[in-house]
């Protein structure tokens, strides 16, 4: 008995494509939204452009919020 390779592939390029590699790109984005350059600012809108599909599909469950300030009295 072999093991079908070409729908293990898809399984897997699929799954790198809506779950894995978005992921990335929201923790990534969480951490250098707001001291990144120019081009990497670039950068992260092609990546958001280019995972669109998986970044809407885990966005209900990650947070992207700016963390909340200390306010000294």
């Amino acid at each position: 008995m072999s093991i079908p390779l070409v729908p293990l592939l898809y399984l897997g390029l699929g799954g790198a494509y809506l779950l894995v590699i978005p992921a990335l790109t929201f923790f990534y984005l969480q951490k250098r939204w707001y001291i990144a350059s120019s081009v990497e600012r670039v950068l992260m809108y092609f990546f958001v452009f280019l995972f669109f599909p998986g970044l809407v599909l885990l966005s209900p469950f990650l947070n992207f919020r700016p963390q909340r300030r200390q306010i000294e009295t």
